[in-house]
C-alpha cells in the first residue's frame, strides 16, 4: 500500500475499534488470502502473511483490535469497498443529537405515518407551498414537529435546505413522506458514524408489496431499490448513488458543500452524493436496514417520474462531466464489442484477447496471474457488454430504432440489447408478471427514462449524458498495493 498516505492519516480519521468487517460479495482471495481482488475501481492488494492472517480473523468474525497499524490496514480495505463495516446499533438514548427533515408537498397521509413512526425525534417539516396547508399544519402541530412553510413550491431540494437551517444537531436525517419506517431502522444507520470518515448513510428503500401488477413491477424494479448488496457509494462503483428519500448524514459536511443544488428539481440526491465524495467524505449504502417506499398511484405515473428521473441526466453531466455516462468501459472492450456488432466476431475475440494478454503483463509479478486474467478480463468483457446494451435500452434506443429501420441486418443485434438485460433479470428472478408482459413494461420504463435524458439534452443543449465513457487501460483499471500490515 501506499505507506505515504497511511502516514499522513490523522488518528481521528481511522475506522474504531470494535467494529466487525464482512468482504464486499465480488471480493477474490487468492493464495491463501494474501492477495485480495475486488473493489471499485478492481484493484489488487497483496498483504503480508501477517496481514493476511489478520485479515482472515476479521472476516471469521473478530472485531477490529484497537491497535493503530490494524486500524491503518482496515481503513485502506474500507476504503477501497473490499470490506464493509458491521456496526452495533446504537441506543435510542444516543439519538439526541439527530433532527429529521421531511419536505411535504400535500401529501398528509403519508406526512401522518411518517410523522407517527418517529416517536419522540425532533422533526421540522417543510410545507412546500401544499394546497393542503392547514392539514399539514394541523399534523405538525398535533406530533409536535416545527413547521416552516414555503408561499411558493420550490422543489425538495430547496425544502431540504431551508428545513437544515434551522436544525441544532450534528446529525440530520432527511425523510419523504412516502416512505414507512419499521422501529430501529435509525439506530442502526447512526451506528456508521462512529467512523469520522462517514459523512452520509442510507438504507435499502423498497417499493411496499401489493397484489397490482404496477406493485409487483415496482417490487421488482423500483428506481430506489439499489438492492442487497453493502457498497461504499462513489461515481463508477456498483452502488454509485443514493437517494434522499432516506438519507441520514453529518449536517457540517453538507453545509460545506453549500446543500443540496436548488437549481435541481430531480437528480439532487445523486449530485450531492458525488459532491459529499469529491469533497472526501464516505457515503455508505446499508441494506441491512430496509424501510418500504409507496409506489406510484397509476402507470402514467410511474413513466412519468422515469421520465423525469432521466431529464435530470443532462443537468447531472453538465456539473459531473463523464461521471453520468451512460455506458462505460475500456476501449479494449469497447473495440471488442464493436467489432461483433458490425459482423466481425474474429476481430472481436482478438481485441479480447489482446486486453488479455495486456493485462497478464501487469499482473505477471503475482502468483496465480493467468487465472486472474481470465477472470477479470472475461468479468469485465461480459460486464462492459451488459452495460453497453442497458444504454442501448435506456439512452440510444431513439437511434438504435432509426439504425433498426434504414439497417434491417441490425436489427437482431438491437432487439437482443433492448431485451437482452431484461431477460437475464427474469431469468434470475425479477419477475412481475409473465416473460412477455415483464419484457414490455421494462422497455416502456427503459423508454421513458431515456425520452427524457433526451429531453433534458434538448433544455440544456449539453450532451454529455449522451456520451460513452471510454478510459484508457485493460479490460478494467486495475491498481496494485502492496501493504506489510
Amino acid at each position: 500500500m501506499d505507506s505515504r498516505a497511511d502516514a499522513i492519516l490523522p488518528e481521528t480519521m481511522l475506522p474504531p475499534a470494535g467494529i466487525r468487517l464482512v468482504a464486499d460479495t465480488a471480493l477474490d482471495r487468492r493464495d491463501n488470502g494474501r492477495l485480495l481482488v475486488g473493489g471499485a475501481p478492481l484493484r489488487i492488494i497483496r498483504l503480508s502473511d501477517t496481514g493476511a492472517r489478520v485479515v482472515g480473523s476479521w472476516l471469521d468474525g473478530e472485531p477490529l483490535a484497537d491497535a493503530d497499524q490494524a486500524r491503518r490496514l482496515a481503513r485502506r480495505l474500507l476504503d477501497a469497498g473490499v470490506v464493509h463495516p458491521v456496526v452495533a446499533p446504537v441506543a435510542d438514548h444516543d439519538l439526541t443529537d439527530l433532527t429529521v427533515v421531511i419536505p411535504a408537498y400535500n401529501d398528509a397521509d403519508g406526512l401522518a405515518r411518517c410523522l407517527g413512526s418517529l416517536g419522540d425525534l425532533p422533526v421540522i417539516v417543510v410545507d412546500d407551498a401544499s394546497q393542503n396547508s392547514a392539514e399539514i399544519a394541523a399534523l405538525c402541530e398535533r406530533h409536535g414537529a416545527q413547521l416552516i412553510r414555503h408561499h411558493a413550491n420550490q422543489g425538495p431540494a430547496v425544502a431540504r435546505n431551508t428545513g437544515l437551517v434551522p436544525v441544532a444537531t450534528s446529525l440530520v436525517a432527511f425523510v419523504d413522506t412516502d416512505v414507512e419506517l419499521w422501529p430501529g431502522w435509525l439506530n442502526h444507520l447512526v451506528g456508521h458514524f462512529e467512523d469520522r470518515r462517514v459523512v452520509a448513510v442510507a438504507p435499502r428503500i423498497r417499493s411496499r408489496p401489493g397484489d397490482s401488477l404496477l406493485e409487483s413491477y415496482e417490487q421488482h424494479h423500483s428506481p430506489l431499490d439499489l438492492g442487497d448488496r453493502r457498497a461504499l457509494v462513489a461515481p463508477n462503483n456498483p452502488v454509485s448513488y443514493v437517494p434522499a428519500a432516506v438519507l441520514v448524514a453529518r449536517v457540517d459536511a453538507i453545509s460545506e458543500i453549500g446543500g443540496f443544488d436548488a437549481e435541481m428539481r430531480t437528480g439532487e440526491d445523486v449530485d450531492l452524493v458525488w459532491r459529499l465524495v469529491a469533497n472526501g467524505g464516505l457515503v455508505r449504502y446499508d441494506p441491512t436496514v430496509d424501510v418500504e417506499h409507496r409506489p406510484r398511484d397509476s402507470w402514467m405515473a410511474l413513466l412519468d417520474q422515469r421520465r423525469s428521473y432521466g431529464s435530470s441526466a443532462a443537468d447531472l453531466g453538465t456539473r459531473h462531466g463523464s461521471r453520468v455516462a451512460p455506458a462505460r468501459c475500456s476501449r479494449w472492450s469497447a473495440a471488442a464489442w464493436a467489432a461483433a456488432a458490425a459482423g466481425h466476431p474474429i476481430v472481436g475475440l482478438g481485441a479480447a484477447v489482446g486486453s488479455a494478454a495486456a493485462l497478464k503483463r501487469k499482473l505477471d509479478p503475482l502468483p496465480d496471474s493467468l487465472a486472474m486474467t481470465i477472470r477479470i478480463a472475461g468479468t469485465g468483457h461480459l460486464h462492459a457488454g451488459h452495460g453497453i446494451a442497458r444504454a442501448v435500452a435506456r439512452v440510444w434506443w431513439p437511434l438504435a430504432v432509426l439504425i433498426a429501420l434504414i439497417r434491417p441486418r441490425a436489427r437482431p443485434l438491437i432487439v437482443a440489447a433492448m431485451l437482452g438485460p431484461s431477460l437475464l433479470d427474469w431469468v434470475r428472478g425479477a419477475r412481475p408478471a409473465g416473460l412477455m408482459s415483464s419484457l414490455a413494461l421494462r422497455l416502456a420504463d427503459d423508454f421513458a427514462y431515456g425520452a427524457g435524458v433526451w429531453q433534458g439534452v434538448l433544455r440544456t443543449s449539453d450532451p454529455t449524458s449522451l456520451i460513452p465513457d471510454f478510459p484508457g487501460g485493460s479490460t478494467q483499471t486495475v491498481e496494485t498495493q502492496t501493504d506489510q500490515g
